[in-house]
């Protein structure tokens, strides 16, 4: 890490340390913010998105219909900013036991580990405040059994790490966090940040403890996916949104070498309004995004029970229909314990559904079959 590149402390300082490398030690948030013009206009933007999405939410019939594909697109895209390459489609496959179909198994248990991160945070909000020991928590669940298990699960990090190409050392990284001691003490001012009580609005708070858990890096793996995990659980913390219906990471997927440029960028040269301008565009458009997908969703749930309901279907048939939008890529066996029915019963209820075209089997095998809901898919995943 090169010292001279870090021309500004508005963000932190560079300490040369006792073995002769350089680190950045933070500052305490929050920062001195430049009011611009641009940065009001992208706030406001962002506020109305979110603000429209969250009543959307709360008037959702069946949350728990919508939820769980906004948990997964979130998962999968979070997971690529790291490197991983499994699909939405992969992970569907893997939870309905067929992995085999694909070839990305250690891509895909990572992927899912971030739905389990995510399926834990949202239930320990309920006794627990978003604290170390919830951020440690996350973190132990986020690696439990994957590549990174050998790096200390659960734990803050005990010696010093670095950010840069494959080989890069503390010589030659592009960014070194602070040592363990300044690391615990940066932690620390970020919970109590977290717990002030604030005049900063909900989502410039969001982007500043977002920027900061980055720069202080304080495990060995994963800083990067807890702390897109975080994002969601502040603003259902304070009450911005009611359900995880905003996958950030998509933005930032989509705008990857942006994404790190900003963050590095604070670190060097004190650009906070860039960075605020950049993370709340991608709030804004993640939430215009969630709301086209919502409504696409909504609609192709009321057409196909619509469709069964004039036709008098069973009771249990429509509760396939409605849990086709948390699990489109299913099995009959996934099915007939869903319902708690027999095989031949859940089976008749598939063949139903294909009979409609609101199904189709994807394997061509005539064992372990798979079905998929292509509309409800392409409504979860398109770009």
């Amino acid at each position: 890490m090169q010292p001279n590149e870090f021309t500004s402390t508005a963000a932190g300082k560079v300490e040369r340390q006792p073995t002769g490398y350089w680190a950045f030690v933070p500052n305490r948030l929050p920062p001195v913010i430049e009011w611009t013009v641009e940065l009001v206009a992208a706030l406001s933007a962002a506020d109305q998105a979110v603000g429209e999405l969250a009543g959307l939410g709360r008037s959702l019939a069946n949350s728990a219909l919508l939820i769980q594909p906004f948990v997964r697109r979130e998962a999968v895209q979070s997971s690529q900013i790291e490197g991983t390459r499994a699909t939405l489609s992969d992970l569907y496959a893997y939870e309905a036991g067929q992995l085999s179909l694909f070839e990305l198994p250690d891509d895909v248990r990572e992927v899912e580990n971030y739905v389990l991160a995510m399926k834990y945070g949202l239930q320990r909000l309920d006794t627990v405040p978003i604290s170390l020991r919830f951020i440690r928590e996350l973190h132990e669940r986020l690696l439990r059994g994957v590549r990174g298990e050998q790096w200390t699960p659960g734990e803050f990090r005990r010696s010093q790490n670095w950010i840069g190409s494959a080989g890069s050392t503390l010589k030659t990284a592009r960014y070194i966090p602070p040592p363990v001691e300044m690391m615990k003490t940066a932690l620390y001012d970020l919970e109590a940040f977290v717990y002030a009580d604030s005049l900063l609005p909900p989502l410039i708070r969001v982007a500043l403890i977002h920027y900061q858990f980055e720069a202080i890096h304080p495990f060995l793996d994963g800083n990067g996916r807890i702390g897109r995990l975080l994002v969601n659980f502040l603003l259902a913390t304070w009450g911005v949104l009611p359900h995880p219906l905003l996958p950030i990471s998509a933005y930032f997927n989509q705008h990857r070498q942006a994404y790190y440029d900003h963050l590095l960028a604070v670190s060097q040269t004190g650009a906070w309004t860039a960075w605020l301008i950049y993370f709340l565009e991608g709030v804004r458009s993640q939430a215009v995004d969630s709301m086209i997908r919502i409504r696409q969703l909504q609609a192709l749930n009321s057409d196909c029970r619509q469709r069964f309901q004039s036709a008098r279907a069973a009771g249990r048939l429509l509760q396939v229909v409605d849990w086709l939008f948390e699990q489109p890529l299913f099995t009959v066996q996934q099915v007939a314990d869903r319902l708690g029915v027999n095989y031949p019963t859940a089976q008749r209820y598939v063949k139903q559904l294909q009979a409609e075209g609101m199904v189709r089997e994807v394997t061509g095998q005539a064992r372990n079959r798979v079905f998929a809901a292509d509309a409800i898919m392409q409504a979860i995943a398109a770009a």
